[in-house]
Formats: C-alpha cells, structure tokens, sequence
C-alpha cells in the first residue's frame, strides 16, 4: 500500500505561527536571534547545492529551493518596510503583495541564488539593527493589514518573522531530504 503524503506536514514543517497571550522580553530576544541568524543559517545550509539541488521542490506543486530564498528576500524586505511604517505613522495600513506572483517574475526564476542572499545579509543586519533598538511603547505599536482584517503589533510581528525563517529553512531541509522526489 502506498503512503499518503500529508501534505500539511509538508507546508507547515515546524507547524504554524502561535501568537503567544503574553510575549515576555526574553522571547522577544529570542525571537530576534532567529532573525539575525537567518542569512548566515541559509547560506551554509545551501553552500554547496548543485544548480539540480536548488531547482528542487520541498513539497508536491511546492516552490524550489531557489524560490523559497527568493521569497525571502521579497518577504523580508516588505516586513522590514512594515516595521519601519508602524514605527514613523499611527497605525499604517500596509499594501499586501501576491507573493505567488511575485515568486514566478523573471528576478526570482532566472536570477542565482546568490544576489537574494546578498539582500537578506544587508537586509538582516539593519533589520537586527532596529529591532535591538526598540523599546516597549515601540513593541506595541501596530499595523494594519488589509488581507487579515486586523491589526498586528511590532512585537507579534517579530515573532512572525522568526517563525517565517527558521518556516522556509524547514523547506529547505525539506527538500534535500526528498531527493527532488516532488519535482515533476
């Protein structure tokens, strides 16, 4: 008998993103870590894929590992916008992206690796920059975004962002451990 692929599992490989009813600063601190520590994680986890490797998928109709650290770049750079927002205006509504759409565009399908783990370098570097910076009142600062319908806090978001990292480097893994088994 043939084993059915949870496809869940699959897309969420360390589970979704749980708000936490109270977030501590430790946990904050914690969570900033994970950020920090992203591009340089990524870029040993990926140094020596073979151009095969990197056009891997890490799930059935899921995007390559070349799309996953693109989407990166493209996430991170609209999240570190997004703090910058809630952090200069009172409670900014943020402009959503389609980020599927964003992961087939020519600068993600015909671009090496490389130049997206240049931007998430300098990119991660400020962003830790200003998240060590923030104070409480900045934490509870917020944004609203209009896909969800609802507000989100500088400090939820942090967390969001740790998760997101440490989400994609889960595929990552994901798809080196399936031997390209989902590619078509």
């Amino acid at each position: 008998m043939k084993k059915e692929i949870d496809i869940e599992k699959l897309k969420y490989p360390i589970g979704e993103f749980e708000k936490p009813e109270v977030i501590p600063s430790a946990q904050i601190k914690d969570w900033i870590t994970e950020i920090e520590l992203y591009p340089s994680r990524v870029s040993e986890l990926i140094k020596d894929f073979t151009e095969v490797e990197l056009n891997w998928q890490y799930r059935p109709n899921g995007w390559t590992i070349q799309q996953v650290v693109h989407h990166c770049a493209d996430s991170h750079m609209n999240s570190f916008i997004r703090f910058k927002l809630s952090l200069t205006e009172d409670t900014p509504t943020i402009k959503p992206y389609f980020e599927d759409k964003w992961a087939e565009l020519p600068d993600t399908t015909e671009t090496h690796i490389s130049e997206s783990i240049k931007i998430l370098e300098g990119l991660h570097s400020r962003w830790t920059k200003l998240l060590k910076s923030l104070n409480s009142t900045d934490l509870k600062k917020e944004f609203i975004h209009p896909e969800h319908g609802r507000r989100f806090s500088v400090e939820e978001n942090i967390g969001i962002y740790a998760w997101h990292s440490n989400h994609h480097l889960a595929h990552i893994k994901q798809a080196l451990k399936n031997n390209g088994k989902f590619n078509k």
